[in-house]
């Protein structure tokens, strides 16, 4: 992390947060053929993004939960809320269970389309712990989100092809990627994903940040594949919502200052929803980007540097063959 770097994303934080208005989705009639999915989908900025896309008119809309009684009272809860034409499921998907993602991908796979995916089901935590052999920020923001892309890929392609219209998958993102530590992507000895799997090593105070840098690197190159014969098959990109007022900094991770700042300067959900919704409708130059404020953001230098570029694509080679192990096969759907 450079401190250039830092203090952008800091400043663009407050700046966005104090001084734009982020528009509000419009509602589109070609939207109620149409049908998206949402990671998450019974609270916080997943929730508000699914009220938006019934409000703008969405015809069928799965919103893909841990907890299905939870994701059954947030369904309930925006039927009542509206003259709702939207049909609207709920499915259970567990990120930190890669075999609960395979079935899911393997049911949405039959859909007659997939027009947006919001990969929105994400952890932030201090608390080392490991699952599916993982760290589990790793497990649940890294490779669970690129497995459920993976296995969609064949689905997604073929809904465009079919439909005309371009299926997005749109994974939120944060301005913490300008602050994240990078000496856990310098190993000497060790994989990136062995360092970051080294409990002795781990620097878990930076791993959400860390674990935001890593989803642009995967983005970038995803994006850039979906791209080789020419306009994009799927449209891949990672908007920020900035600081929002949700529920994912748990209780024990708020402190006094966190709560002060929260409280003076942060989004409210609803609003940093309309970012990850403009991520779901955004066009082609979206693909592979980083987006703030509902336009392209030019993403820390730790991104667009040499360095950088080094590290996306041996990290990116590394996820590949981490995912190609979980699912065998993948690898062909994005060229490798």
């Amino acid at each position: 992390m450079s401190i250039s770097s830092a203090l952008h994303g800091a400043g663009s934080t407050l700046y966005s947060n104090l001084f734009v208005t982020l528009p509000l989705p419009a509602a589109n009639p070609q939207l109620a053929d149409q049908t998206f999915i949402a990671t998450g989908a019974n609270t916080g900025l997943g929730l508000e993004s699914c009220r938006h896309l019934v409000k703008i008119g969405v015809g069928r809309l799965i919103m893909a939960v841990r907890s299905e009684s939870k994701g059954k009272a947030a369904r309930e809860e925006l039927l009542s809320e509206t003259d709702v034409k939207t049909s609207i499921e709920v499915w259970p998907i567990d990120m930190e269970d890669y075999e609960s993602i395979k079935m899911f991908a393997s049911r949405a796979s039959q859909l007659s389309r997939i027009d947006g995916v919001l990969a929105n089901a994400g952890i932030l935590t201090n608390t080392w712990s490991t699952n599916q052999g993982n760290e589990k920020t790793l497990t649940v923001n890294i490779i669970g989100t690129f497995l459920l892309y993976l296995l969609l890929l064949p689905a997604m392609k073929e809904s465009g092809r079919r439909t005309g219209n371009i299926c997005r998958f749109t994974i939120p993102n944060s301005a913490l990627h300008y602050l994240a530590p990078t000496a856990e992507l310098e190993p000497k000895s060790q994989t990136i994903m062995d360092r970051l799997n080294d409990p002795k090593q781990a620097n878990m105070a930076g791993r959400y940040n860390l674990s935001k840098l890593l989803v642009i690197y995967a983005v970038r190159e995803f994006a850039d594949r979906a791209a080789r014969d020419g306009a994009p098959s799927v449209i891949i990109n990672t908007p920020n919502p900035s600081f929002c007022r949700s529920n994912l900094v748990n209780g024990a991770q708020r402190s006094t200052g966190f709560a002060i700042g929260e409280r003076l300067f942060a989004r409210s959900t609803e609003e940093g929803s309309r970012a990850l919704v403009h991520g779901l409708l955004a066009g082609p130059e979206s693909s592979g980007q980083y987006l703030t404020n509902c336009h392209v953001q030019r993403p820390s230098k730790e991104v667009t540097g040499t360095w950088g570029q080094k590290v996306q694509k041996r990290f990116f080679a590394e996820l590949v063959e981490k995912l190609d192990a979980i699912s065998p096969g993948g690898k062909e759907d994005v060229g490798l």
